[in-house]
């Protein structure tokens, strides 16, 4: 007798299993029920199939699956819309469907609508007079009606306006929008969206706005102000966009905000940073200022001697401030980091890591060639370090001397190594072999994650043949687990979800 557990449990099984698409896949074929509970999941963001931004956005097979169910998802109405307009775009099969997947949704990003619709419809002959950008919107827009009509409960909404047609919004008459929690957005979308939108939605956590000018309307600054509980601020300043004149309506929220990300390639930048001292309770912040937007980060000299009392995760992606004023900022803050990410090579910044953050647990810093006994430093002095990435190659540590000090100094809870590698390098296999073999024989074993991070351009030795023989070995043997990545897929997870 076959005993099938029931709805709920299963729910909470495959909930498990949200980041592993390929196993609820395959529990979408053992009956009604799993499948019914594997497709509410898959559905519930269905704009998540990403590739890397430097290849095809998206395989156009799984654009045109999308959009062919939604299309057989549209009430009658709008397929007689489309039909009128000689829009005939393929369903998945002639019959009704199982689900109503629109319903599933949780998501609603119309910028992927908008790129789905697109990337199908683009090579398709034109039979009617409607342009294909007019095409492209009237099939969206009726795609975007029916996420409003049919999604109860929304958590998420992303719209961002790229020079395509405004989509005439009424959230009166979507009621899932109630819930939201998440709103991605840009400045320049027009000013009867923020307003509809903040005299319904008050409890979002989450707020991420991107800038193309200075203007901000009012109603954006009033749908902030409204806001009850929010705990996470992106603002990305781009062209000649800044957030300066969002400041004032950020004051209320000093004390609930505890995540803030910063991000600018404006070459003449503009945006102040000392607003940050505005939230006293950030846990957790995040800078991206390009090599090029031309800020020297002149402005954190305000922020070097304030305290945040609570700040556990610190990243500089891309430029940093001036060494003297983030060893200053250190000397206040570093005593409560866990996570610290500097993209600068400089001996006395590094040295201040050992001095002013015992407590980190994961460290990305710079290292050039000749300050390996910085690296033994802060193993010595940061004994609840448990992560850390190096640079190694050419002007940086070598491969060996890396390997050789996390042996001898890393603390006992040390368990994931990630080199990122610059240029080819040499370590032989016994060298590698001698270093699992050390690692094996430590007092405290831990399994330690090796994983090496590279470029499309750079091969390094430490991955050949003879030396990938050895990593197997050691893997078998459970003493390592060894991972690849490429630069790009490491700095999508730095940034940490907030694209």
């Amino acid at each position: 007798m076959v005993c099938q557990l029931p709805a709920d449990c299963l729910n909470e099984i495959f909930e498990h299993l949200d980041d592993d698409k390929l196993t609820l896949y395959s529990c979408l074929l053992v009956n009604h029920l799993w499948c019914e509970i594997s497709v509410r999941i898959l559905w519930r963001n269905i704009w998540n199939f990403r590739c890397s931004i430097f290849r095809q956005y998206r395989p156009l097979s799984v654009a045109t699956s999308i959009l062919s169910t939604l299309i057989a998802c549209l009430p009658n109405e709008s397929k007689e819309l489309l039909y009128k307009n000689k829009i005939f775009i393929s369903t998945p099969t002639s019959k009704p469907l199982f689900f109503n997947y629109a319903a599933f949704c949780k998501v609603l990003s119309i910028n992927e609508i908008n790129r789905i619709v697109d990337s199908v419809l683009r090579d398709e002959p034109t039979i009617n007079s409607l342009s294909l950008k007019d095409r492209n919107f009237l099939v969206a827009n009726e795609v975007i009606k029916m996420f409003t009509d049919q999604i109860s409960s929304l958590n998420k909404l992303t719209y961002h306006h790229y020079n395509q047609h405004h989509y005439n919004f009424s959230f009166t008459y979507f009621p899932g929008v109630r819930n939201l929690s998440e709103l991605r957005c840009s400045s320049n979308l027009p000013s009867n969206f923020f307003h509809q939108l903040s005299q319904i939605c008050h409890n979002l956590r989450s707020i991420f706005i991107k800038f193309h000018n200075d203007d901000v309307p009012n109603e954006l600054k009033e749908l902030i102000s409204l806001q009850n509980n929010l705990k996470h601020l992106t603002l990305l300043a781009y062209f000649n966009g800044s957030w300066k004149n969002i400041i004032p309506a950020l004051a209320k929220h000093s004390n609930t905000i505890t995540k803030l990300y910063l991000d600018s390639d404006n070459y003449k930048d503009n945006s102040p940073l000392s607003f940050v001292i505005l939230f006293s309770n950030l846990q957790e912040i995040i800078f991206s200022f390009s090599f090029f937007s031309g800020t020297d980060f002149e402005d954190f000299k305000k922020l070097q001697y304030f305290n945040f009392p609570n700040l556990q995760i610190l990243k500089f992606l891309d430029q940093c401030p001036k060494p003297e004023y983030l060893m200053k900022f250190l000397e206040n803050n570093g005593k409560s980091l866990k996570k610290l990410y500097i993209t600068e090579n400089n001996m006395a910044l590094s040295l201040s890591i050992a001095n002013f953050c015992p407590n980190i647990k994961s460290l990305f810093v710079i290292f050039n060639n000749g300050e390996i006994n910085i690296l033994q430093n802060i193993f010595i002095s940061c004994q609840y370090l448990e992560s850390i990435k190096v640079w190694c190659g050419y002007r940086y540590l070598t491969e060996k001397e890396v390997l050789e000090t996390v042996v001898n100094y890393s603390p006992n809870n040390f368990h994931e190594l990630k080199i990122y590698i610059s240029n080819p390098d040499f370590i032989s296999s016994e060298d590698l072999e001698l270093f699992f073999i050390r690692w094996m024989n430590r007092t405290h074993k831990r399994v330690l994650s090796l994983i090496i991070i590279k470029d499309d351009y750079c091969c390094s030795s430490l991955v050949n043949e003879g030396n990938m023989k050895i990593i197997k070995k050691y893997e078998n043997l459970g003493v390592i687990r060894f991972g690849n990545k490429g630069y790009e897929e490491e700095e999508d997870e730095e940034i940490n979800g907030y694209y």
